[in-house]
């Protein structure tokens, strides 16, 4: 059981209150953020647009879904942006107001949280580990008329891997025959290239709700900035109609109408992922004593086969933290995430995974 209370990575205040040191000496590997930093492009704009904060956002923001519409070639009435994805899928469950949902554990804490804030009904369904913690077909019989919701990870957060296509196909088509709203948390899904996701499907799913995040690809936590779709234009009215005003900051909405076009800066990290995550991944596999998960985002999903080993606490004592899953339904704590970080930040996690586990 990790010794930390957060319920989510990221937390080094209450880390390194715990190891009694300054936060800013601990390396943090439990929040899957882009090593590259926020691009040069927004800090430029930024610095160049300062006056913003002078005067109130657009409370439409309208140049803001113009930039996303255009990047996903969708109409703006499609989309809604938030004060981040986590403040997309309060604003979602508000909306739909489901009477009862169904959730995927291990998965992100915070579709929970925002079910029991409408007092729904919540159907956990687990993967196992004899599946190696992937989505199988097992989930088609548990979708039932009586479920009027259902959120999917895609990639999975904590293990980082995708379902299969064809079976997030028969899902869809099993949701729309039996009226249930599904909604796919593509978070991490920028970091895959070769993956488009739901969204060019929309069109097709009208019952289909589609999340995602810029905070994590484009390296901007502190500024909060993520964005639902569905193809219903009413529906999404409806939810618009239902958000607090001025809920995104003026730089936050700087944020998406310029890094999106940003392409140099995208190449670059599916540069860096492609060559540091592959040998990131074939290094962890390596250490005896871990079992490393296939994962297609920015992070990998472990599992430490050494009971005697507090394997979080023992890297806190090197100053680097990772995220123990033990708080995830369904896990225990064997069970860690780390980021893909820089290639030097990498290479000293590896050392004390390595002297960990001797």
């Amino acid at each position: 059981m990790s010794r930390l209370k957060s319920a989510h990575g990221g937390n080094i205040r209450e880390a390194a209150a715990l190891m009694g040191v300054a936060a800013d000496q601990l390396l943090d590997f439990s929040a899957n953020i882009n090593p590259l930093g926020m691009p040069e492009s927004l800090k430029r704009a930024i610095v160049a647009q300062l006056s913003c904060a002078e005067r109130y956002p657009d409370v439409e923001y309208q140049q803001l879904h113009q930039a996303l519409a255009a990047h996903h070639n969708v109409p703006p009435t499609w989309i809604l942006a938030g004060n981040g994805e986590t403040e997309s899928i309060f604003t979602l469950v508000q909306g739909l107001r489901p009477r009862r949902a169904m959730v995927v554990a291990p998965g992100f804490a915070e579709y929970r949280r925002a079910l029991e804030t409408v007092d729904c009904a919540i159907e956990t369904f687990f993967l196992r580990e004899e599946d190696d913690w992937q989505l199988t077909e097992r989930i088609l019989p548990a979708l039932t008329a009586e479920l009027d919701c259902l959120f999917l990870c895609t990639p999975n957060n904590p293990t980082g891997l995708l379902p299969d296509g064809a079976l997030l196909t028969t899902i869809a088509e099993r949701c729309r025959a039996l009226e249930i709203a599904l909604v796919l948390d593509e978070a991490f899904l920028d970091f895959i290239p070769d993956e488009a996701g739901f969204i060019p499907r929309l069109a097709q799913y009208p019952h289909v709700w589609v999340l995602r995040s810029l905070t994590k690809f484009y390296a901007i936590p502190g500024l909060r900035l993520g964005y639902l779709l569905n193809s219903d234009e009413r529906a999404v009215a409806r939810l618009r109609q239902r958000q607090m005003p001025w809920s995104i900051n003026a730089f936050a909405a700087l944020a998406g109408e310029v890094v999106l076009n940003d392409h140099d800066y995208q190449q670059a990290t599916f540069r860096w992922l492609a060559d540091e995550g592959t040998r990131f991944y074939r290094a962890l596999g390596e250490i005896e004593g871990l079992k490393v998960y296939p994962g297609r985002a920015n992070y990998l999903f472990l599992r430490c086969e050494r009971a005697e080993v507090d394997l979080q606490y023992a890297l806190l004592e090197k100053q680097i933290l990772i995220r123990s899953c033990a708080n995830y339904p369904g896990l225990d704590g064997r069970y860690f995430r780390v980021a893909i970080r820089s290639r030097q930040e990498n290479q000293r996690l590896l050392t004390a995974l390595r002297q960990a586990l001797a």
